[in-house]
């Protein structure tokens, strides 16, 4: 045999070498992909499972549940915030702003129990909408509602008697709650007479305002950082994406 064909097969040989490194670092790559999506899958039909069971089991206390879709949104959130350790309380207070103003689209939930604690009027911005949300803005002075996820701050008395601060915990839709003073606090518009007057709830600077005879009672249940979710069908896909969580 010749040299030059001794070195041919050499060659020969380094390239199939080469293409069966090649072909097994590719299949192992297309094996770790496939594997993270099949683990990412579980994790989501697991997480899907545990809201569904939640919300079939939730006891409702005489009250009325609040719609799945809202709740699977606010669930879900809740949970991604308590592994990141930005809320303590097993409570979340949960607002559907998809709803008219003249039902009581606000609940308090234990989660610890799966049990509403509450369920009553609550006020939207009234730059907001009138009897529907539909407007929603970040913007100080803008006397709109913001939309998101929020931590339960410190409890304290101001013009409007005993009243909870907000911190909104997304990122361009609330986290200028605290600066332009979005806080839970008691107003004498929230309330079916007010309803009854004008055809609508009344409506705030943009504070998720409650009813004057409730307001101490929800905010004793609400406060020492709980997780507090106003919802509107326009942001599910802002909170799916991740994107917006502090």
């Amino acid at each position: 045999m010749s040299r030059y064909t001794a070195l041919y097969r050499l060659i020969l040989a380094l390239i199939i070498l080469f293409g069966l490194f090649a072909f097994s670092a590719s299949f192992t790559n297309t094996h770790k992909n496939t594997t993270k999506k099949k683990i990412v899958s579980v994790l989501k039909n697991n997480i899907d499972a545990k809201v569904d069971l939640v919300y079939s089991s939730l006891k409702t206390n005489r009250f009325e549940l609040p719609k799945q879709e809202c709740f699977d949104v606010a669930l879900k959130g809740f949970y991604a915030l308590k592994d990141k350790g930005l809320i303590k309380s097993n409570i979340l207070t949960l607002i559907d702003f998809s709803m008219s103003s003249n039902l009581k689209r606000l609940w308090v939930i234990d989660l610890s129990n799966n049990v509403v604690l509450f369920q009553s009027l609550v006020a939207h911005g009234r730059n907001t909408g009138e009897e529907f949300a539909t407007n929603f803005s970040n913007t100080p002075e803008s006397f709109k509602s913001s939309l998101g996820f929020y931590v339960t701050g410190e409890v304290y008395n101001g013009k409007h008697g005993i009243s909870l601060k907000l911190d909104g915990l997304e990122k361009g839709l609330n986290d200028n709650a605290r600066n332009r003073a979005v806080v839970v606090h008691g107003a004498d518009y929230v309330s079916e007479s007010f309803i009854k007057n004008h055809q609508r709830l009344g409506r705030s600077q943009g504070c998720p305002a409650v009813p004057v005879e409730f307001v101490s009672n929800i905010i004793e249940m609400i406060k020492g950082q709980s997780c507090l979710y106003i919802y509107h069908p326009s942001i599910v896909n802002n909170f799916k994406q991740n994107k917006s969580i502090s």
